[in-house]
């Protein structure tokens, strides 16, 4: 199976899966067949925390016609991974730095890796 098969199994499952080096321990998105950190092969899945931060973000506006604006934002995870998603709500409430929770929802009637705020 392939690495991205994998996550996408996992989506499916409601699973955020990562891959996890055995070598070097580095946590490794998006998946691939080798560490990038160290090149070494044997990778480990394991479930994302969800835990994470918006790194950087930017508004897409559409025509009211087309449906509402919405953001896309990348989320750096506590596993130290980045990810690119969006984060519910209004996308003039995004910030960087937002405390987030990473939840596997669906954009397009396909499961998705999404976001929500988080208290602080």
């Amino acid at each position: 199976m392939t690495p991205d098969k994998h996550f996408r199994d996992g989506l499916v499952a409601g699973e955020i899966r990562l891959q996890r080096c055995s070598s070097c321990h580095a946590h490794i998105f998006f998946p691939r067949v080798l560490c990038p950190a160290c090149h070494g092969t044997d990778l480990d899945w394991v479930n994302a925390s969800g835990q994470g931060e918006v790194y950087t973000f930017t508004t897409v506006r559409q025509r009211p016609e087309k449906g509402d604006d919405y953001n896309v934002s990348m989320i750096e995870l506590a596993e130290g991974v980045r990810m690119m998603t969006r984060v519910d709500g209004d996308p003039c409430d995004v910030a960087i730095g937002m405390r987030v929770f990473a939840y596997v929802g669906e954009i397009d009637g396909k499961p998705a890796v999404l976001c929500r705020k988080t208290e602080e």
